[in-house]
């Protein structure tokens, strides 16, 4: 067990080389492209999952927001592959570090207000001024408006670091309690591992629900500008 909680987070090195590139492109290997006329079951449920994501995500918006339809499903994917193969021992989850999750969230926010004041610029400026807003609240309602635009990208960040961080954390130290515990209780070792068990199967869920939930707040925020 190591003593730095947070020994898993570090940036991998081999030669003095960061592995963050390697890593990051690796789980693009386990989505290979289908190249037969019949495909096998893990293509097919691929496509299944993929299909109703996409009909359930970008039904809602018109035609411009539906050309990002390949941007937002590779988003998904890579997201969820990634918090996934965070999860297997000795490995490394690139979503845990916050400078990556915003180089993700502040350009996708960014195309998507950028979209919205070149083609709804009337609209979208009026998102920064309720209806029937008393004269003398307007310079602060204007300002909240304003900040609270510019922290969606920061929220978007932040919610997908701290959910992969703490479950991570958690089996970390579960894991080290149930170690700690076996020669002293094996019965309590026991009922913390089933509960670790159980951890492990909730951050898969947990792996695959936030990355449904980034892109469909990057989504939301585009059906708003298009």
């Amino acid at each position: 067990m190591n003593e730095n909680l947070f020994t898993s987070f570090i940036t991998p090195m081999m030669l003095g080389l960061p592995l963050v590139t390697l890593i990051i492109l690796f789980p693009s290997l386990l989505f290979p492209t289908p190249n037969r006329l019949i495909n096998n079951r893990l293509i097919s449920l691929q496509q299944w999952a993929l299909q109703l994501v996409s009909k359930q995500m970008m039904s809602i918006h018109n035609t411009k927001g539906q050309s990002w339809t390949l941007m937002l499903m590779s988003l998904i994917l890579f997201i969820g592959s990634t918090n996934l193969l965070g999860l297997l021992p000795h490995s490394f989850t690139p979503t845990t570090q916050l400078s990556m999750n915003l180089g993700m969230a502040i350009p996708l926010w960014a195309g998507a207000v950028i979209t919205g004041f070149r083609n709804k610029t009337k609209v979208s400026l009026a998102h920064f001024l309720p209806q029937g807003t008393p004269t003398p609240l307007i310079p602060m309602l204007v300002i909240i408006e304003t900040i609270s635009l510019f922290i969606q990208p920061m929220a978007l960040a932040v919610r997908l670091t701290a959910n992969i961080t703490a479950g991570h954390l958690l089996i970390h130290l579960i894991g080290g309690a149930t170690l700690a515990l076996t020669n002293i209780s094996t019965t309590t070792a026991l009922i913390t591992f089933v509960i670790l068990i159980l951890l492990t199967i909730l951050e898969f869920a947990v792996a695959m629900i936030q990355a449904y939930v980034f892109t469909l707040l990057v989504s939301l925020y585009l059906h708003d500008n298009t």
